[in-house]
């Protein structure tokens, strides 16, 4: 299976810590911060991987992970996004590798307590649309933050809302998507949003409102690392605590 890990951005929640280096580059317990992102695809049965991030760090990613090799992969390129021209536009550059076929799509500064490989292995048997990990969470507030799924009845997914004032569920879209080669397609007809990026949000938007959207609810503990200092800090207290990428 292939997959796209995004390791871009300028890391401006995390500022002095990303003063002179990328986020996903800080140490997270025992590793760097994409480390385990690159182990959670791994177990999740990712064999080839692309490596998404800025042209000025690259090479320290190189430095950092080889040709990974060390981490089970039989291939492991990189791609370099000149701009901060948001997810859905560092994704696109990934085209050529998907070689038409499905991907699995992961931001580099999420870390799950346990794996989502059965998310993978579902889509690897039905990979039209797509499919997206949710994770239940506990405070609204945090949920303010984060793009919210809203459901039907039926526990369908109906839209996706980023930042919601009045979070309409209480799970969060994690930073792991699963696409058909379409996906592709659907990022070249975005419009940059307000602020002047292209935005996963509208791709996920995009195969709900054609009916062609899956997701699972992830089991344990999901932090995204980059979100903040605090949350930077918490997920790392936890990983300590408890560990990664657990089967």
């Amino acid at each position: 299976m292939r997959a796209i890990l995004l390791a871009g951005g300028t890391g401006s929640r995390l500022n002095r810590l990303t003063r002179i280096t990328n986020k996903h580059l800080l140490p997270v317990f025992d590793r760097s911060m994409v480390e385990w992102a690159v182990e959670a695809l791994v177990a999740g049965g990712v064999d080839e991987l692309l490596l998404v991030t800025g042209g000025e760090r690259v090479g320290d990613f190189m430095r950092m992970l080889g040709d990974g090799s060390a981490y089970g992969l039989n291939e492991l390129a990189y791609a370099v996004q000149e701009r901060p021209g948001g997810i859905a536009e560092a994704l696109g550059l990934g085209e050529r590798f998907a070689k038409g076929g499905p991907i699995v799509v992961m931001l580099a500064d999420n870390i799950f307590e346990r794996s989502f490989r059965a998310t993978i292995e579902a889509f690897r048997e039905n990979p039209l649309g797509c499919r997206l990990v949710l994770s239940e969470m506990e405070d609204p507030t945090h949920l303010s933050h984060l793009g919210v799924p809203q459901m039907d009845e039926q526990g369908a997914i109906v839209t996706i809302v980023e930042k919601p004032v009045t979070p309409p569920s209480n799970f969060a879209v994690t930073g792991v998507y699963c696409y058909d080669a379409r996906v592709f397609d659907v990022i070249k007809t975005l419009e940059p949003s307000g602020r002047g990026e292209l935005e996963i949000t509208d791709v996920n938007n995009h195969f709900i409102g054609i009916g062609e959207v899956g997701y699972d609810i992830h089991p344990g503990f999901w932090g995204d690392a980059g979100e903040s200092i605090d949350a930077y800090q918490s997920v790392g207290e936890f990983v300590a605590r408890n560990g990664a990428n657990k089967p």
